[in-house]
């Protein structure tokens, strides 16, 4: 057996009004893939955070290849050989490949004059990426590479810090299936050389191919640890919530009715090109394509948030004029953002406030908003989508990823929305709260909402949607009814922008 490279025990840690870590045990062996498994909210940021040097513990012991440590800062972390690469990248955008590789420990140059050898570090950091088997241009600023590049990035710097212990926080969250297959070809590596991985992820069906063990936390505890290779997907499940997730049947059951959005021959010059489509009342409408194929900036596009050039957007059959979001929230259009933490959400605000921001307006009396009107309609949402906090006032950036999403979805259900386009909306959340928001947006379109909803996860997108539309290069290439569409043909049309009807 490999030898024991971390050990945690009986780690405990409070916050004001929760126990986030009950007496948790952990470990990680040389060249293991250790999966770290849970919802939101049970445990595992913090988990991750202690021994990453971001939070203290309040009790419990660390052990690093045999001798206890207390960690005390991120920097110390890094000393003792532990790297966390976060779902957010620790990058400094403007600054080139190599200088963010070694950002803070530039090999330098003179003896009176002292000057940054960049020659070298670039050298440096050429080998290191070679060594992965990743061949990037380290002379060229971080910002012109794609996501995939940008944790290569990350996994090297991580590595020019001999990392014996290397924390992946979702790390196929924004990867295409391509680039997938290439970190998972790295982590690989790394376990030939001995690091152990700790690896969190929402998406079970990746696990088995690269976990080797499995953690599940529930609740600030350890519910228990199992093999990667040999554990069932519903017994996973079943550790992770304490239940069996109940998802209602599918769009067959409502009834489709007027039309409620349309969109005619919109095109914006950096890469929107002649869309047409139309979502009714009660229908839920895909829209599925690559990285990089305009699913984003369509969305952004019918908000307002990044005005098209050319085209019209009709709501309930009036021709109606976006060039705000404003403009769009006033035709009870919602948009729920793909980086929630960046565009959806004041993440130093309260909960009831960030659910009532975009309703001031209907709530207030003569220009006054009282305090018990804004509690009552943030109340009402908070029950009604269980959304896990300790009280209203609770800062929006303490709640997990998750209810974070939660709160998105209710700031635009208190507002009385009737068009929704819903951006990655499960993305980065543990499988209970998946559930929960697919079953909420079919609750919406069987209340009659219109629904454009945006994922790049097929089985989803085909389970959800009453059609689904392909965009490929800027334009939409395909489109198949829910009951036709199949992984194959959507991905078909997806890649090769080859125009399908379904």
């Amino acid at each position: 057996m490999s030898d024991l490279l971390l050990k945690m025990e009986g780690i405990t840690k409070r916050f004001p009004g929760v126990l986030a870590l009950d007496n948790v045990d952990f470990d990680v062996y040389e060249g293991e893939v250790h999966v770290l498994l849970g919802e939101n909210g049970a445990g595992k940021s913090t988990l991750i955070k202690i021994l990453s040097g971001a939070y203290e513990k309040d009790s419990g012991k660390i052990t690093i290849e045999g001798k206890t440590v207390e960690i005390v800062n991120p920097h110390h972390a890094q000393d003792l050989g532990i790297s966390t690469i976060y779902q957010e990248f620790n990058l400094v955008p403007y600054l080139t490949v190599s200088e963010n590789i070694f950002l803070g420990r530039e090999p330098i140059k003179g003896k009176i004059v002292k000057r940054v050898n960049k020659e070298i570090m670039k050298a440096h950091a050429k080998k290191l990426l070679l060594d992965l088997g990743v061949d990037i241009d380290t002379g060229i600023p971080v910002y012109r590479l794609g996501v995939a590049d940008q944790q290569m990035v990350e996994i090297t710097k991580a590595l020019s810090m001999k990392a014996r212990v290397c924390i992946m926080d979702e790390p196929t969250a924004a990867l295409s299936a391509n680039e997938i297959e290439e970190l998972f070809r790295v982590i690989k590596r790394l376990k030939k050389e001995g690091v152990g991985v700790i690896y969190i992820s929402h998406r079970l069906e990746e696990i088995p191919l690269i976990g080797d063990r499995i953690t599940v936390l529930r609740d600030g505890k350890n519910i228990g640890t199992v093999s990667a290779k040999e554990t069932r997907m519903d017994s996973l499940i079943q550790m992770m919530v304490g239940r069996k997730i109940a998802e209602v049947s599918y769009h067959k059951e409502r009834s489709i009715g007027e039309e409620l959005l349309k969109v005619k021959d919109l095109s914006r010059k950096d890469g929107l090109n002649n869309i047409n489509f139309i979502i009714r009342k009660g229908e839920v409408v895909g829209l599925a394509g690559l990285v990089g194929s305009g699913r984003t900036e369509l969305a952004r596009a019918i908000f307002g948030a990044e005005p098209f050039d050319e085209g019209k957007v009709y709501v309930s059959g009036q021709l109606v004029e976006i060039k705000s979001p404003q403009d769009a929230v006033a035709q009870r259009i919602a948009y729920l953002p793909e980086d929630r933490k960046l565009d959806g959400l004041v993440l130093v605000r309260s909960v009831q406030e960030n659910i009532t921001l975009p309703s001031l307006k209907r709530i207030s009396h003569k220009g006054f908003i009282g305090r018990n009107i804004i509690r009552k309609s943030a109340k009402e949402y908070v029950t009604k989508l269980i959304i896990k906090t300790p009280s209203l006032e609770q800062m929006t950036m303490y709640l997990s990823g998750g209810n974070q999403q939660k709160v998105v979805i209710a700031k635009w259900l208190c507002s009385q929305s009737d068009i929704f386009l819903f951006d990655e909306p499960t993305r980065g959340i543990d499988v209970g709260a998946k559930a929960e928001i697919r079953n909420l947006i079919r609750e919406l379109a069987s209340q009659g909402a219109g629904v454009l909803m945006i994922s790049s996860d097929l089985s989803e997108i085909i389970q959800i949607c009453d059609r689904i539309l392909v965009m490929y290069q800027g334009t939409i290439c395909g489109e198949f009814s829910g009951e036709d569409a199949s992984q194959e043909k959507i991905l078909e049309c997806a890649l090769m922008g080859k125009v399908v009807r379904g």
